[in-house]
């Protein structure tokens, strides 16, 4: 095997794998409150030591010495508050905090059964039987894991701390609710797209007592578009590099083959 061609195509997949994931936070530079993910690169030990081989005496300390490429590390997730941006539409609300969350209801795709997700996405909406949504159309969750409904006809704006006030075409005040923020452990969350993160030890929410949010804002991307731009430039060079370096190997090996071993 050339060992040269498996450590330069290890950098190939690795780099394509970095500029599709920076592809995504690119694509969602304006997605509200979407939250960017990066890919670690990791160097790989050589074959024998990950695989904890016996040193036999074989003559492969010099290849060794090469380590044995690179793989892609575990995911991260930015959980960097976005900036607010005023909207001055009263269904919008930004959370001021980034380890907090508004708590919603997602039909599991696998069993059917309605399951506790979290978002950041603060672009509600109301749906045909009357219950505040997210943009996706997942319910918004009140303190009490329930739906929160919006009476037909009623205004709808939020407080400062989450409340949900409903008012009639007269200004008064006829039912008020509250959003549920929660907080969880941003290291335990997976993304699952849709802009909903599920709780990897199961429901591991801490509610927020006191919640702040800015009514009529909704958060930005926390997606930096010149900065991401870079970043796949880097990732584009790297493997771009590593894949010329495949034809180089891949020269010699014919100018050993045919030429070379024509003369021997």
């Amino acid at each position: 095997m050339n060992y040269g061609l498996y450590l330069s195509a290890s950098g190939v997949m690795v780099n394509a794998h970095r500029q599709d994931v920076l592809s995504n936070n690119l694509a969602n530079v304006n997605t509200t409150g979407f939250r960017p993910q990066f890919s670690d690169v990791r160097q790989r030990p050589p074959e024998r030591i990950e695989d904890q081989v016996a040193d036999f005496g074989v003559s492969q300390h010099m290849l060794e010495r090469l380590g044995g490429g690179v793989y892609a590390g575990r995911h991260h997730t930015s959980f960097a508050a976005g900036a607010p941006v005023y909207s001055d539409r009263p269904l919008d609300a930004a959370l001021t905090r980034g380890d907090s969350f508004f708590a919603v209801e997602q039909l599991d795709p696998n069993t059917g059964q309605p399951a506790i997700r979290l978002t950041r996405d603060g672009r509600f909406d109301v749906n045909a039987e009357g219950e505040l949504v997210t943009s996706s159309g997942h319910r918004v969750l009140d303190p009490n894991d329930r739906p929160i409904q919006i009476t037909a006809g009623a205004s709808v704006e939020f407080g400062p701390q989450g409340q949900v006030i409903q008012k009639d075409n007269q200004g008064v005040t006829i039912r008020e609710d509250r959003l549920q923020v929660a907080q969880a452990d941003t290291a335990r969350l997976q993304h699952l797209g849709e802009n909903l993160f599920e709780m990897l030890d199961g429901d591991s929410r801490e509610l927020v007592a006191a919640p702040t949010i800015k009514p009529r804002h909704y958060e930005a991307s926390g997606t930096n578009a010149v900065a991401t731009m870079m970043q796949i430039v880097s990732a584009t060079k790297a493997a771009t590099g590593n894949a010329n370096m495949i034809k180089y190997h891949d020269l010699m090996m014919d100018q050993s083959i045919n030429t070379f071993g024509r003369v021997a």
